[in-house]
């Protein structure tokens, strides 16, 4: 454990000093709406783009929840991979099992939770 702890440390040191030493360019942030509607790259047929043509404050919000509730999904779907590997490395240990199955239980609650979610914002959006 200690070897990890000083790995760590090593790292997160190297990661300090370069952060200082290293220069960095400027930084610019990217302009999502800067093909919307000009027939580039772009085009105007993404969501995003679609939501900012019409100027919908609704349609921009469904946009910004959807993608926010794909995120937590994916999430979920993680940790209820990292739950079975738990479960899996716990070699009949008592309290890591029960530990790997609360894991996939709040996992699969999660999930459930992101899925009804999705599917409230979008019949709310739709309706009104």
């Amino acid at each position: 454990m200690k070897k990890w702890k000083q790995l760590l440390a090593a790292f997160a040191l190297i990661i300090a000093v370069s952060a200082v030493v290293v220069p960095t360019g400027t930084a610019s942030a990217i302009n999502v709406f800067d093909k919307c509607g000009s027939g580039g790259k772009g085009g105007g047929s993404t969501e995003v783009c679609g939501a900012a043509q019409n100027d919908n404050a609704t349609s921009m919000a469904k946009v910004i929840i959807n993608t926010l509730l794909y995120i937590l999904g994916i999430i979920a779907v993680i940790m209820i991979v990292i739950g079975g590997i738990k479960y899996t490395a716990s070699n009949g240990e008592a309290s890591r099992v029960k530990s790997a199955k609360d894991t996939i239980m709040y996992s699969v609650v999660g999930l459930i939770v992101a899925i009804f979610a999705y599917a409230i914002v979008n019949f709310v959006v739709t309706r009104f």
